[in-house]
Formats: structure tokens, C-alpha cells, sequence
């Protein structure tokens, strides 16, 4: 599985496993215990997280998720040193902590708390994503 696998889907909490496209949408399964599959068609709105990124002050402009998330895993693997429900002021840190080039008037709260239950999911459900030694075999090997 990778970033291209998974995806979010607006108003519904947590993300889901892309199975497989339909013509009028695209089949997803929660990552979650119970693996509720939800058939998302053009009223939701999904988005692919290997489509997401960050803003950033770098020339690019932003940086891709898949590389904030891998930069999250190898510095706390797993254990992010935030409390239980972190203020505002600890939150932004953590994020320039990882991401010290964020653009903070673009990036909001909301949005480090997305990134950090994002994280928490994947690193369950699916941790092999984080590691980038692995996805870089898995590419050579599928070509």
C-alpha cells in the first residue's frame, strides 16, 4: 500500500483504503477495525493523501504529506510527545518542529490536528507506508 491507496473523504471521519473505481465513483474501505466500505461517488469529495501537501516558504511552495508524514515517523516513531489534547501554541510547534519552513498564516491548527489523527491511522493500519527504504523497493520491484 502507499499514499496513492488512501484517501479522505470530506464530512467523514478518519480515511479509507481505495479498492477499486466505478464508473461513477470509487469504492473505499475505512481504515478502522470494522472496515466499512463506502461507495463514494461525485457528491463526496475524496481526496488522494499522495495528492496532499503542506505549505511551506520554500521555493517549491509546499511539501508533499508523504514526506512530512515519513519525517514524523523517523523522528518520534510513533510517540509524538504531545499531551493528550494539546493547545494551539503546542501544536504549531510540534509542526515547525518537523516542518521548520511551514507557512503558519496558510497551515492552520485544524490542520496539524488532521495531519497528527492522519499519522495515528496509518501508522496502525497501515505503517509500511512511512518507511521510505521500503515504498523505494516496492517501486523498483514493481517495475
Amino acid at each position: 500500500m502507499d499514499f496513492k491507496e488512501i484517501a479522505t473523504v470530506s464530512g467523514k471521519p478518519g480515511l479509507f483504503k481505495v479498492l477499486k473505481p466505478t464508473r461513477t465513483g470509487v469504492i473505499l474501505e475505512s481504515m478502522d477495525e470494522k472496515k466499512a466500505k463506502l461507495v463514494a461517488g461525485i457528491s463526496h469529495r475524496v481526496s488522494i493523501l499522495g495528492d496532499i501537501s503542506i505549505y511551506t516558504l520554500t521555493e517549491e511552495g509546499a511539501e508533499p504529506l508523504q514526506q512530512v508524514m515519513q519525517k514524523v515517523e523517523a523522528e518520534f516513531e510513533g510517540d509524538l510527545g504531545l499531551d493528550s489534547n494539546p493547545d494551539d501554541a503546542e501544536l504549531r510547534a510540534f509542526m515547525k518542529h518537523i516542518l521548520p519552513e511551514v507557512d503558519e498564516t496558510r497551515v492552520y491548527v485544524s490542520d496539524i490536528k488532521k495531519l497528527i489523527s492522519w499519522y495515528k491511522i496509518i501508522r496502525k493500519f497501515a505503517p509500511e507506508v512511512l518507511n521510505p527504504s521500503e515504498e523505494g523497493e516496492e517501486s523498483a520491484e514493481k517495475e
